[in-house]
């Protein structure tokens, strides 16, 4: 079998075990993943970072969001390119604002009015993923979005911490030539660094 035809199986059993979560679980082991990078210094030391909205069950970083000290940006896909916008949540109980639309997807993003974010002005990048593994590549959706933006020299070096829940957080992924492995991931119990020894 392929590296592709694993990663689709790996895929698609993924994210069948992520849909049958019980929605407490998921939100307790969310809750878990915010309280992890809340405390790293990453995140402390950052003003800008790159999120995004929860979907088909992802972790659900939204707590954080409503904290005013960080600058939040999130994708917006355009053809094989997403732009990042700066959006200001403030309540979370609205979250069909003006500044908000759903994609053809059916995934939450800004309006293209949002102010756009550049590369310089990111200190931190959290990655939605399928799973993560333990020399910190990720495995996404397979439209390749990340790889491309991370594959960009005024990306490449940013900050980076992929978030799964701990299931999904394996030993080794089939790999691919244009696979970028990001410097850190984010489980329900502690984050774990490409650094460490």
């Amino acid at each position: 079998m392929s590296a592709k035809e694993k990663k689709i199986e790996l895929r698609r059993s993924l994210l069948q075990k992520r849909t049958q979560m019980a929605v407490t679980e998921w939100k307790e082991k969310s809750d878990r993943i915010c309280t992890h990078l809340e405390a790293s210094p990453l995140f402390l030391q950052a003003k800008t970072i790159l999120v995004y909205f929860s979907f088909r069950q992802e972790p659900d970083l939204s707590p954080l969001f409503a904290n005013p000290y960080y600058r939040w940006g999130f994708p917006r896909c355009v053809g094989k390119n997403m732009f990042w916008h700066s959006v200001k949540i403030g309540n979370l109980e609205t979250p069909n604002s003006a500044s908000l639309q759903v994609n053809t997807f059916g995934i939450t993003e800004p309006h293209p009015h949002n102010p756009i974010i550049e590369p310089s002005e990111v200190d931190l990048i959290l990655l939605p993923s399928v799973a993560c593994d333990s020399q910190c590549f990720r495995l996404g959706y397979g439209g390749g979005y990340y790889d491309r933006m991370l594959s960009s020299p005024e990306w490449n070096l940013k900050p980076t911490i992929g978030i799964v829940f701990e299931f999904a957080y394996l030993p080794e992924l089939p790999i691919q030539s244009w696979d970028k492995p990001l410097q850190n991931i984010c489980t329900e119990n502690g984050i774990y660094s490409k650094f460490e020894i």
